[in-house]
């Protein structure tokens, strides 16, 4: 992804942020960019989440109802409700690294709201969001998202037990001092985009029915299963034995759609059907890089380096779910 070719300085070090890394939340371990949010939670911008739990399909709050959970049942599309109060999840421990934030925690919060808003609107339960960690200039050819999670229409209870509509995002999220290591985490659009580089956010709303079919794999144990917590910054999407939140992403899906939990037939499948994305670096800095930087591997790249992004899952979720809606947003 660094090749000079290119114009572009992303060695193999830099590869290690630029796929992936993660920016907030909640877990016993902490994780690369806990210290932006921790900057804008000092802020008092935002309010703190305890918790959050998925509407069930079908039973959410419209926008012409109450702010009360469980009000209505609307139909697939129906304008939801989300609240005006921004929400983080408080990375464990007060002595964590410092953060900084390229912007001001006013803007994050407007842009995070904003996301919410046009999610809401859409009536997506289930949507993917996925964010800019690195400048457009420091990013490969073909890659302009560093992060992909799913957004999941939820209610959250707020750390003083208040209870509100909005969205919870499910992530895998590298760990900050075991860096080839994940974990499944849940945080929330406020403390996801805290880190950004560049405020600008690739949406993809599936169709209702296949909403509703990634929601039941989100809520079973399948979600937990389908992780590996052996990470590579560029994981091959066709092979076990690494995985990154993209891969993640794509394994979600790809089990929703063939309605099954069996990984081996998951990988069938998308190595039938998925286009991945070649990985455009030196070969050389990446092999030297894969020595000794824990979150670069080869070791499941059995050929040419590809990896899974966030433009491939868009084209390919835009091709395979007829209807489905992508989008880039950013700020007013």
């Amino acid at each position: 992804m660094a090749a000079r070719r290119l114009g572009l300085r992303l060695s193999a070090w830099a590869l290690s942020a630029a796929l992936c890394g993660p920016v907030s939340v909640v877990l016993a371990a902490s994780y690369v960019g806990d210290g932006a949010v921790r900057v804008l939670a000092a802020s008092g911008r935002v309010s703190s989440a305890a918790s959050s739990v998925p509407f069930p399909y079908g039973s959410a709050v419209p926008a012409s109802a109450e702010a009360v959970p469980g009000a209505g049942s609307p139909p697939p599309g129906t304008p939801l409700t989300v609240v005006d109060e921004p929400m983080i999840a408080l990375p464990p421990g007060q002595n964590g690294p410092e953060g900084t934030m390229r912007f001001s925690p006013g803007q994050v919060v407007d842009f995070a709201k904003k996301i919410e808003k046009i999610l809401a609107d859409k009536g997506a339960r289930v949507a993917l969001l996925a964010r800019k960690g690195r400048p457009q200039s420091e990013m490969p050819e073909g890659m302009a998202f560093t992060h992909t999670a799913f957004a999941v229409y939820s209610e959250i209870t707020t750390a003083d037990g208040r209870k509100v509509p909005g969205y919870a995002l499910y992530n895998l999220y590298q760990r900050e001092k075991q860096l080839d290591t994940s974990d499944l985490v849940v945080d929330y659009p406020a403390g996801f985009f805290a880190g950004a580089a560049e405020l600008e956010a690739g949406i993809v709303i599936p169709t209702p029915a296949l909403q509703q079919r990634l929601l039941a794999v989100i809520i079973s144990p399948a979600y937990v299963s389908l992780h590996d917590p052996r990470y590579s910054v560029i994981a091959n999407p066709f092979t076990l034995g690494r995985q990154n939140c993209t891969e993640f992403v794509l394994d979600v899906i790809q089990a929703a759609i063939s309605r099954t939990d069996d990984i081996k037939k998951i990988k069938a499948q998308e190595k039938a059907s998925f286009e991945a994305q070649k990985v455009r670096v030196n070969l050389f800095k990446l092999l030297f890089g894969s020595l000794f930087r824990a979150e670069v591997s080869m070791s499941d790249q059995p050929g040419e380096p590809v990896t899974a992004t966030f433009e491939k899952i868009g084209q390919y979720l835009v091709r395979h779910d007829k209807g489905a809606e992508a989008l880039i947003v950013r700020p007013d």
